[in-house]
C-alpha cells in the first residue's frame, strides 16, 4: 500500500503562553498543502518490521524516526504483523512544513487501513499527538484552528482554493528550542483563527506569525525573502512555524513562477492549492 503524506503550513502563529511543564500554548491554523513525501508500506519478507529511507538525507537511525515510533505505538495496542516500510523524502526536514510529523501520521493511518483496525480519528489523533504535537493535524488533514501545544484542533474555513502557494526554503537551519526561548508570549491583537476567515488581502499585518522578529533577527535572509514575495506580488507571505521556510500566497501560477526564479540558491516548490 502507498500513500502520500503531505505538509503544511501555518497561517499566523501566536505563542500565547509558557506552561507550567515548559512546553507553550499556541494559537495556530494549520493548514495542508500538495508537497508530499511517498511512504509505502508492505507485509515483511523476513518476520522483522524494517523502515527503509530514500531521496533526502534522513538524520537519525530507524529506531528514532516518527515512521518506526508510530508503527511501535500502535503495535503496543494492537496485534499488528510485522511490515517492511519504504520513505521516500522529498519535503525538506527542519522548514516548518510538518513533514516527519506527517509521515507518522500517515504511518498510523495506513496501517489502521491495512490491518482493518477499530478506531476512530479522535482515538487516532490522540495516539499521533503523542509522538509530536503537530501528528494529529495530518490525521485529519484538514484546515484546522490549533491550540494547546497545537494538539487541540477545531475546523476552520479557509477560503484559498484556486490560489497558488511558492515555498521558499533557503539553506538555512532555525533551531525549534532557540525561536522558543527568544519568543515573549502574549495574548494576540488579533486570533489567527478569525482572520483566516476575512479576505487574503487583508491578512497581512494582521496574521502575525510571533516567531518572526526574532528569528528574522537572527537569519536576515528570510526577512529579505518575505519582502520580496510581497513585493513579487504575493497577498500575504509568512514564515511557516518557526521556520525556515518562507511561503507567499498569490493569484497566478506563471507570476508565482517568475518570483520563484529570484531565489536560485533557495529550494522552491510552486503549489496549486
Amino acid at each position: 500500500m502507498v500513500t502520500y503524506p503531505n505538509a503544511k503550513i501555518n497561517l499566523g502563529l501566536n505563542v500565547v503562553e509558557r506552561r507550567s511543564d515548559g512546553y507553550h500554548n499556541i494559537e495556530t491554523v494549520f493548514y495542508p498543502v500538495p508537497l508530499t513525501d511517498i511512504l509505502e508500506i508492505v507485509p515483511a519478507t523476513d518476520g522483522e518490521t524494517t523502515l527503509t529511507t530514500y531521496g533526502n538525507p534522513v538524520d537519525c537511525p530507524p529506531e528514532k524516526n516518527l515512521v518506526m515510533k508510530a508503527y511501535c505505538l500502535l503495535a503496543e495496542n494492537y496485534d499488528l504483523p510485522p511490515v517492511n516500510i519504504y520513505l521516500y523524502k522529498h519535503i525538506p526536514d527542519g522548514a516548518g512544513l510538518g513533514g516527519g510529523s506527517s509521515d507518522a501520521a500517515h504511518t498510523l493511518t495506513m496501517l489502521r487501513e491495512m490491518f482493518d483496525l477499530d478506531i476512530t480519528d479522535q482515538s487516532l489523533a490522540a495516539m499521533a499527538a503523542q509522538l509530536g504535537a503537530d501528528c494529529a493535524f495530518f490525521v485529519y488533514n484538514r484546515p484546522m484552528a490549533a491550540t494547546g501545544i497545537g494538539d487541540v484542533l477545531q475546523p476552520v474555513e479557509v477560503a484559498l482554493q484556486g490560489k497558488v502557494l511558492l515555498l521558499v526554503k533557503p539553506a538555512v537551519a532555525v533551531s525549534t528550542a532557540q525561536a522558543y526561548s527568544r519568543v515573549t508570549p502574549g495574548t494576540p491583537p488579533q486570533w489567527a483563527r478569525d482572520v483566516v476567515t476575512w479576505p487574503i488581502q487583508q491578512w497581512d499585518g494582521a496574521l502575525a506569525n510571533d516567531f518572526e522578529p526574532s528569528v528574522f533577527a537572527l537569519h536576515p535572509q528570510l526577512w529579505l525573502i518575505k519582502a520580496a514575495l510581497l513585493d513579487a506580488g504575493a497577498h500575504y507571505a509568512a514564515m511557516s512555524g518557526s521556520g525556515s521556510t518562507i511561503y507567499g500566497i498569490f493569484d497566478d501560477v506563471k507570476v508565482a513562477e517568475q518570483a520563484s526564479a529570484k531565489f536560485a540558491d533557495c529550494a522552491t516548490f510552486v503549489l496549486s492549492l
